[in-house]
């Protein structure tokens, strides 16, 4: 596993994983794909496959595999094996000095946890419900909520966890009537902020490849991607 990856998993874990084979099989319990895919973690065949498949279905969950760059030949075998490339994926990388050196606007946004009913609101508006919530709450490192506001309203909402030098981003909300005017921008300032207090020189978050507007975003505030991967679901 990737340095990326892992910091990905510690951060936003699965509720629990088991090895199958070559295979790491996560239980995602709903909390999303990633958390929900299985991964090779040892020396592997195209025969093997099936292996990972059962143990996936046993847990209800459709077969679907994460791929990073050095999964080249998994991904090929999968692909001949009819699993279409699904939901491609960049990681995004920013020095907190940099990113926290503009204070976000009085009262803009705030650290806190556990999240407040209207950051949890927030979250269920953009489609993160209470698996996903859950994924939140049994993360163990150092980890926040960060509620930003527009005006006089709660706008938008993001999870951030701490790991060493590094924090990530995740789950990162804003309301559709209250966009474009900011709140993301604070809320990741005030991520940053917060991630410093907790001894990470680095911010990181993941984004669809196609979401370009948040990816325009990331980019402006000098973040740079330093990493990929895609799902193959079949």
């Amino acid at each position: 596993m990737t340095s990326l990856a892992a910091l990905a998993e510690s951060t936003w874990a699965p509720a629990d994983t088991r090895r199958v084979g070559p295979w790491l099989i996560r239980d995602g319990r709903g909390g999303g794909q990633r958390v929900s895919a299985a991964s090779a973690v040892g020396p592997w065949s195209e025969t093997d496959i099936p292996e990972a498949e059962t143990a996936m279905q046993d847990l209800g969950q459709r077969p679907l595999f994460v791929l990073w760059p050095e999964d080249a030949a998994l991904d090929a075998a999968l692909e001949a094996r009819g699993y279409r490339r699904h939901d491609p994926v960049v990681v995004y990388e920013g020095a907190t000095a940099d990113l926290a050196a503009v204070e976000p606007p009085f009262l803009s946004s705030f650290p806190h946890w556990p999240p407040l009913g209207i950051a949890r609101a927030l979250w269920a508006e953009g489609g993160i419900g209470p698996a996903r919530l859950a994924v939140m709450d049994r993360v163990t490192l150092p980890k926040t909520a960060i509620l930003g506001r527009t005006g006089d309203r709660a706008a938008g909402v993001a999870f951030v966890a701490a790991t060493g030098d590094c924090a990530m981003l995740h789950a990162l909300e804003v309301s559709p009537a209250l966009r474009r005017q900011g709140t993301a921008h604070n809320i990741l300032r005030a991520a940053a902020r917060w991630a410093q207090d907790h001894g990470a020189g680095r911010l990181y978050l993941l984004v669809t490849e196609s979401n370009s507007n948040a990816r325009h975003l990331y980019a402006s505030l000098g973040m740079t991607v330093v990493g990929h991967y895609h799902y193959r679901v079949r």
